[in-house]
This record gives C-alpha cells, structure tokens and sequence, in this order.
C-alpha cells in the first residue's frame, strides 16, 4: 500500500527519457525499449566485438548489447548508472540482455563471471561498481559464478572519456593485476563492463587474465561506442 502510495505522489521515471514509468514499467519504458538501438552481436558470428579485439587478444566470444551514441537514450541510461546513483539500472539490462545470451552455445564454456574492477577509492566516491547489478543478473540465470576479486586495479586514474586511443593505452598499461587460486587455473573467464570504446581496458583487464595458466577469456558489455 504505501508502496503505491508513493508511486503516486512521486512516480517514477525512465532511464532513458524521463518520462513517468507505467505501472507496468520498470527502469526504462516501452517507447525507450523500442528505440534503444541494439547491436544483435549475439547473432553475428564475426560481429563488431570480436572484430574490435582481434590481433590484441585471443577472444573466444565477443558482444555488446546497445549501440552508444552521444545524446542518445544509452548514454542518457549510463550516467544515471555511472554518477547519478541508479544503481538499478544495471540489473535491468543484465536481465535484458541474459534472454539473448542463454541461448548462445558459447555460455555454457565460461566458468566465472570478472567485472572491470574500480580502484577502492573510486569504489568509495561511487558506493557501488557500476557493471555489479549486470554481472549478477547474467551470472543468476546463466547459473555462472560471479568472481568480483580475481582483478584488482592498481592505479586511481581520472575518466578516459575524453582521451584518445593512444592517450588511454599509455594511461591503462599495467593497472590491473590478478589474484588466483588453482581453481582458476584452465578455466573460462566472462569479462564484463559497461561500454567499449577504445577497448584499451577491456585489453588490459584481458591480459591480466591472460597470467592465469591456461585461461580463455570472452567479452559481454552493456554497450559498444558507435559512430
């Protein structure tokens, strides 16, 4: 009851738009849901992913979910996940995209779910890792384990946002390192963020990974910048 009651007086609004959610509605709303434009890598053999990594690292599986634009409804959604504390965000799209990725063959091969670690004092200003919500809701129903501590970032850098390729490579080499037990040894990791730009991160997480004997790594992210 109360519940409503607040709905009521202050209602809800969509990640993406900002329009008032329905009641039945949740996070983002039906119209946004439309127009969100999706990459459909899971049905793409050589997609996008796998191309952008290629030469860099050996990826096994590669896909994002959203195309992001700038001044589009995906990057409207990601800073409101990223700085304006809508944390719910996150689940919200893993539990979107885990309907297309449970049907992919290539899920059944990973053993562990790996977040793109923040550094502890990042963790701190946030409260929260952002790709957190999105690596437990596929790691619930893909029934994989969710590894939140095997990487660790080393550095505290400033946002990459505005770097270029180059500028972020230089920044990013050697931040993360790994911590691993002989459970993680032969094993296949899923590494998860939430949007691939340069790749630069993703790269280096990957090959800090890579230190693990026999590791296989594939890539799944809520978005991939698009031109």
């Amino acid at each position: 009851m109360w519940k409503h009651l607040v709905n009521l007086f202050f209602p809800k609004s969509c990640a993406g738009c900002h329009s008032f959610l329905l009641s039945d509605e949740k996070v983002i709303c039906t119209q946004c849901r439309h127009e969100i434009p999706l990459t459909n890598h899971h049905k793409i053999q050589e997609n996008e992913v796998i191309q952008k990594f290629y030469g860099r690292i050996p990826l096994e599986y590669g896909s994002a979910l959203f195309y992001f634009h700038k001044k589009g409804i995906v990057q409207e959604m990601i800073h409101k996940l990223k700085y304006k504390g809508h944390e719910e965000i996150s689940q919200t799209i893993g539990d979107w995209y885990v309907e297309e990725l449970k049907e992919l063959h290539q899920m059944a091969a990973i053993d562990f779910i790996i977040p793109v670690p923040l550094h502890k004092k990042r963790l701190r200003e946030r409260g929260y890792n952002q790709v957190e919500g999105f690596g437990k809701a596929l790691a619930e129903n893909l029934k994989i384990r969710y590894e939140p501590d095997v990487l660790q970032r080393k550095l505290y850098t400033k946002t990459q946002t505005k770097k270029n390729l180059l500028g972020r490579i230089d920044v990013i080499d050697n931040v993360f390192e790994v911590s691993y037990s002989e459970n993680h040894i032969d094993k296949h990791f899923l590494l998860i963020d939430d949007v691939i730009t340069t790749g630069s991160t993703l790269e280096s997480c990957s090959r800090a990974l890579l230190k693990i004997p026999n590791a296989k790594i594939s890539i799944v992210c809520m978005a991939m910048s698009h031109s």
